[in-house]
């Protein structure tokens, strides 16, 4: 297929894809073939009709946690008044919980009988959750339940997750305040041993169904670790293709070596915490030039070819100004990064004790993001462009349809609850900065549809290719296709990054360097926290903690009944006293002190400017009496005088 294949040509095709579709359809119901069964996997390809839900839509019940009775059960635990079994037998702290739609809002609202009544706010736009939760396509394999997972009512039931998380030790080389794991403060050490990290990894194999994931370590700052290259290596090693590590990025700005000696160990990406454009937007962090840091730490990393992942945590009224400036500064510099995963606040550890107005004040929704993103940067429609992640399942089952039964591993599959993930798609020219969401000229909502009829289908590779070129091309709009993006770029790049060319997964993960147009993918990924937990999302979840007591989900480990909190106390290695002894202090970075850092490669493009209609606001939910006619929206109030100095954003996959 050539690439210079001409706007009329593809027009043409396009009808003629569109004529033919039904075609195969009706051919596809005649032919009916049994699904494949490969080998990693516990049974046959699931079909769509042997998929289960959730409970969705609202109102719905759902089983949640009492606050206040959390903090009870593991205090006590802590202090050895209450059995560690019973966070498994007991299911100490579970209350009911309703999920509501008022005033164009979702809330979620329960009772405990000895503490009152919790109320928080799930959604701003009922309409927007509400098509989020329709276009979740179904649940992947029950996994079986073993002693890895087996956490209780806490405990992982569906799939094998995605990204598999190894926090490699809880020091850090910064003091930010507040800090998600309390780095440096809770006053003992937690690190895994050489032996512990090649355990965790081993463990992780023996899980059902047995598919791809990336294994994200993390800490504290996992560069701290003496065992941080091993890790990556020996995870490699073991077939995992992709590798990332979570971080703050100091050591990679001080030291490009590094970021080439992870490079050749095995390390793909770099999960790199990132709170806003200047400095001035980072000075919450207590480094006086923590942004030259994050982009010395980009220069090292593309330069060593490692893509960056930016993770910002937003807070309301705090630093959601800064997602469109975020954005642009990531399309800037498409060449280099390839993800913004914005991760709505959730308030753990010291939070769990915020004021209820405070909390309603700072609290920030996955539709709180798709409209900022409109708002600040003028493109994105929120009803159009936003999927649940998991809504990208069926290009999953795609790939493994495409690499047959005997496959080593499964496809990495992101088959999280609607409500805990978003994504949009953006295509970035990387020489011209050219931006174009995806929908704007792919009908993706209907190609996933389509998908899922080919996988259905399950007529072998060839066909399944003629089919995918045809879904393609009838879902495909050349007119409304930025100028030099073809459809055979197209066919290619999604190949590409479904992980479906080649013969095995990972096979061409250098391929997206090749394109003129990058994809950048723009996700929001909301944790939960004792205030509006659900445990159907725990059930689901597709972030496992890998431990020394097993596998536990992101949620129940962070936030839930606190199985960090207990954990780590009782897996200490030392107390910080004993080992600043035996090994001697690291250094950490506070009191805004200005890093030393060797000089810029000029590579970065951080242009003084404003992302596309970005500005200073503050927003603030005024509930109205709903219209029917009318898209419930906050008022967005213009702050006259400047916004007050920033709290830290609290950072959900590391320790900063």
């Amino acid at each position: 297929m050539r690439a210079d294949i001409g706007r009329g040509a593809e027009r043409a095709l396009q009808r003629t894809a569109e004529a033919v579709w039904p075609w195969l359809v009706r051919l596809n119901a005649r032919i009916q073939r049994p699904a494949i069964a490969p080998k990693w996997a516990p049974g046959p390809l699931l079909k769509r009709k042997e998929r289960s839900f959730p409970s969705l839509g609202f109102p719905r019940e759902t089983d949640s946690l009492c606050p206040t009775c959390v903090k009870e059960v593991r205090a006590a635990v802590l202090s050895g008044e209450r059995d560690l079994s019973s966070l498994v037998s007991d299911n100490p702290g579970e209350i009911r919980a309703q999920i509501v739609e008022e005033g164009g809002a979702v809330l979620m609202r329960k009772t405990c009988p000895r503490h009152g009544a919790f109320e928080d706010v799930m959604a701003l736009d009922a309409r927007f959750l509400r098509r989020i939760e329709q276009l979740y396509p179904g649940r992947d394999y029950l996994a079986p339940l073993t002693k890895l997972r087996d956490h209780g009512a806490s405990s992982i039931q569906y799939g094998r997750g995605s990204v598999l998380v190894v926090d490699l030790t809880n020091r850090c080389n910064m003091m930010c305040d507040p800090c998600f794991m309390d780095a440096n403060q809770v006053g003992f050490v937690h690190e895994l041993t050489w032996e512990d990290v090649t355990k965790i990894l081993d463990d992780s194999l023996t899980v059902q169904p047995r598919r791809q994931m990336s294994v994200q370590f993390s800490g504290g700052e996992p560069t701290l670790s003496p065992h941080f290259l091993g890790a990556i290596r020996y995870a490699r090693e073991k077939g995992y293709f992709a590798v990332q590590v979570a971080t703050n990025g100091v050591r990679f700005a001080q030291d490009p070596d590094l970021a080439k000696q992870a490079r050749e160990a095995g390390l793909r990406m770099a999960y790199l915490q990132f709170d806003g454009i200047g400095n001035e937007a980072n000075s919450h962090r207590k480094v006086g030039n923590l942004y030259d840091v994050k982009l010395r730490a980009i220069e090292h990393l593309h330069a060593a070819g490692i893509d960056v992942i930016l993770v910002v945590t937003v807070v309301n009224g705090v630093n959601n100004e800064q997602v469109g400036k975020i954005i642009q500064f990531a399309i800037d510099n498409a060449d280099k990064i390839t993800v913004v995963s914005f991760q709505p606040v959730s308030f753990t550890g010291r939070d769990e004790d915020i004021d209820d107005e405070t909390r309603r004040a700072q609290r920030y929704t996955l539709s709180h993001l798709a409209r900022d993103v409109k708002d600040q940067c003028g493109f994105s429609e929120p009803l159009r462009d936003w999927f649940p992640l998991s809504a990208m399942g069926p290009f999953s089952d795609l790939t493994d349809t495409l690499l047959g039964e005997r496959a080593d591993w499964g496809s990495m599959k992101c088959g999280c609850h609607p409500n805990c993930g978003i994504g949009t798609v953006l295509f970035v020219n990387k020489r011209t900065k050219e931006c174009v969401p995806l929908t704007q000229f792919v009908n993706l909502e209907q190609l996933l549809v389509d998908i899922q009829e080919i996988t259905d289908a399950a007529q072998g590779r060839t066909v399944t290719l003629a089919e995918l070129v045809v879904a393609l091309l009838r879902n495909y709009d050349p007119a409304a296709a930025p100028a030099g993006f073809s459809f055979p770029t197209l066919v290619r790049q999604f190949l590409s990054q479904t992980g479906a060319r080649g013969s095995k997964i990972g096979e061409f993960e250098t391929d997206a360097h090749e394109f003129e147009w990058r994809l950048l993918f723009v996700a929001g990924m909301w944790f939960q926290d004792l205030f509006n937990y659900d445990f159907r999302r725990t059930e689901m979840c597709i972030i496992p903690y890998g431990t020394q007591m097993g596998e536990i989900s992101f949620c129940a480990y962070n936030t839930g009944v606190g199985w960090r909190n207990i954990l780590e106390k009782m897996k200490a290695n030392a107390s910080v006293a004993d080992w600043y002894r035996e090994h001697g202090r690291h250094a950490v970075y506070a009191k805004n002190q200005v890093l030393s850092l060797p000089p810029a490669l000029g590579t970065i493009v951080h242009a003084a400017r404003a992302a596309p209609r970005a500005a200073a606001l503050r927003t603030e939910v005024v509930r109205h009496p709903p219209d029917p006619e009318a898209r419930p929206e906050p008022v967005l109030v213009s702050s006259s005088s400047p916004p007050p100095p920033p709290e830290a954003p609290r950072h959900e996959s590391c320790g900063c």
